[in-house]
């Protein structure tokens, strides 16, 4: 297993699949139907922002109820 650099301001497919733990295949998915994070492509790859990332898990925390449940 690779030692993600989190210094880095973004993140790859693969990074972020590591990070929500899920398959890069699932990200990509996900990201084609409008359900994921926001990402910008740059040649072959697509990047994704730290911040957008975050700030995509607290509205997906925030909208669901179960979060809600367990968070109170």
């Amino acid at each position: 297993m690779s030692v993600t650099n989190t210094a880095s301001r973004f993140m790859t497919t693969k990074e972020l699949a590591a990070e929500l733990r899920m398959t890069p295949n699932a990200v990509r998915i996900m990201r084609h139907r409008g359900q994921g994070p926001a990402g910008v492509r740059l040649g072959q790859g697509v990047l994704y922002d730290r911040a957008v990332v975050e700030a995509w898990m607290a509205a997906r925390f925030a909208a669901d109820p179960l979060a809600q449940r367990a968070a109170a």
